[in-house]
C-alpha cells in the first residue's frame, strides 16, 4: 500500500520512538489521515503511536485543534502558521509527545497563484522544544505524489524531535 522507503522509514522511526520512550500523534488535512495510516500499518505501533487527528476541514481546524478562525482567515489554511498551530494544537489536545502536522495543496485544484498545486506545509512539535517547519513546493506532480512527498517531509520531521 506505502512505497518501500516510507514504511522503512516509518519502522526506523517507530522503533527509535519506542525506545526513547515516545508517542507520537498526527494532524493531517491534505493527506487525509495516510501518515497515520502508515504508521499503524506497522505491528507494534500501538506502543508509540498515540492518535491522528484528521483535520480536512477549516471547522475541524478550529474544533479539533484549537486553531483561531482568524489565523486561518488571515493566513489561510495552507500556510506556516496554521501548519504550526495545527502541531501544537495536536500536542495540546493529546497525550503524545511528539506532534506532527501537514497542510497543503494537493489537487488536481485548489491552487492560487500564490499557493499552487504542490505547497505544503509540514510542521512537528515536542514537549519542550522549537517546532520545526518546513515549506514543500512539488509542483504539479500528481495528488498521490504530493501526499506521498509530504508523509516524507512528515517522516524526517519526527526522527529530527525524536533526536
Amino acid at each position: 500500500m506505502f512505497p518501500d522507503r516510507l514504511r522503512n522509514l516509518a519502522m526506523l522511526i517507530l522503533d527509535d520512538a519506542a525506545q526513547a520512550r515516545l508517542r507520537i500523534c498526527t494532524a493531517e488535512s491534505c493527506t487525509g489521515g495516510l501518515l497515520a495510516g502508515l504508521l499503524t500499518d506497522i505491528p507494534g505501533s500501538s506502543t508509540v503511536f498515540e492518535r491522528g487527528f484528521v483535520t480536512y476541514s477549516n471547522r475541524a481546524k478550529e474544533e479539533m485543534l484549537g486553531i483561531a478562525g482568524d489565523v486561518i482567515a488571515d493566513y489561510g489554511a495552507v500556510s506556516e502558521p496554521v501548519a504550526r498551530m495545527m502541531a501544537e494544537g495536536a500536542l495540546e489536545a493529546s497525550r503524545a509527545n511528539i506532534a506532527v502536522s501537514i497542510t497543503g495543496v494537493a489537487g488536481p485544484g485548489g491552487g492560487t497563484p500564490m499557493k499552487p498545486v504542490g505547497t505544503v506545509h509540514v510542521a512537528c512539535a515536542r514537549e519542550n522544544r522549537a517546532v520545526i517547519h518546513e515549506m514543500l513546493q512539488t509542483g504539479d506532480i500528481g495528488r498521490q505524489q504530493i501526499r506521498l512527498a509530504a508523509m516524507e517531509c512528515a517522516l524526517k520531521q519526527i526522527q529530527l524531535q525524536i533526536a
